[in-house]
């Protein structure tokens, strides 16, 4: 097997995943971008794994390791998105500037002007 046709692949993976961290606004569309990254980067390590020969199969252990951690991170991440949702009505990232609460910035804006 040639270890360019999946390192061609993660890497446009990988760049398709960054455009949508970059360029979309919506917070959900944000964290799908981040498991499309996370799954450039396994598709990297069984290759290489697989490339090597390695006995041990590390780079196929890696890949379960990260894939609990995108598990973790898209649990987390969504309720977090939903918690916000639920305070401050959008899911916009333009829209948020702070995760204070809106009653309390509003408070804080007017002290800090008198």
């Amino acid at each position: 097997m040639h270890l360019a046709y999946p390192a061609v692949l993660a890497a446009l993976l990988f760049a398709i995943g960054v455009y949508g961290v970059l360029a979309r606004r919506n917070t959900v569309l944000v964290l799908m971008s981040v498991e499309l990254m996370l799954n450039a980067v396994n598709l990297n390590l069984v290759a290489f794994d697989v490339w090597l020969r390695d006995a041990l199969h590390g780079g196929q252990a890696l890949t379960l390791f990260t894939i609990t951690l995108a598990a973790a991170e898209i649990g987390l991440g969504l309720a977090i998105v939903l918690l916000v949702f639920r305070t401050r009505r959008t899911a916009d990232i333009d829209r948020i500037t702070a995760l204070g609460d809106p009653a309390e910035d509003d408070d804080t804006s007017a002290e800090a002007v008198a």
